[in-house]
């Protein structure tokens, strides 16, 4: 299995409901990394997974509504926990729509899998990791 793997980053406010978040129920500031691999058994015509310029650019734009935002004002997250978890999923769709498109600079068909992880810490992270079709 061949993977292209891309990095950003987003810097958010958000609140969680549940006694099992204690402290972390009052709103509270995150800086995410996010890293995203994108999966193949084989490389396209040209060599690649996919265009890591490209990738990086879908990458920027799903992160970008969400970046200096209170989570807890996002009309789509409304009444959502926006856990770590929960966001690896969200980035993944949007990532996935944009292979499915071929917006990534090969025919989405012939990819795998995309993985998302996000890291919250230097010592935490989760992922999520789909085929694509």
């Amino acid at each position: 299995m061949y993977a292209v793997e891309v990095r950003d980053h987003i810097m958010i406010a958000h609140s969680f409901r549940g006694a099992v978040f204690g402290p972390a129920q009052a709103l509270h500031g995150a800086t995410f990394v996010v890293d995203a691999a994108f999966m193949a058994q084989t490389l396209d015509a040209n060599g690649i997974v996919v265009d890591i310029g490209r990738a990086h650019e879908a990458l920027k734009a799903i992160l970008q509504p969400l970046n200096y935002r209170n989570l807890d004002d996002v009309p789509a997250f409304r009444n959502v926990n926006t856990t770590t978890e929960f966001l690896t999923r969200h980035i993944h769709d949007g990532l996935a729509e944009a292979a499915r498109s071929g917006a990534l600079g090969r025919d989405g068909r012939e990819l795998a899998t995309i993985r998302v992880t996000v890291s919250e810490s230097h010592v935490a992270r989760a992922w999520y990791e789909a085929p694509l079709w």
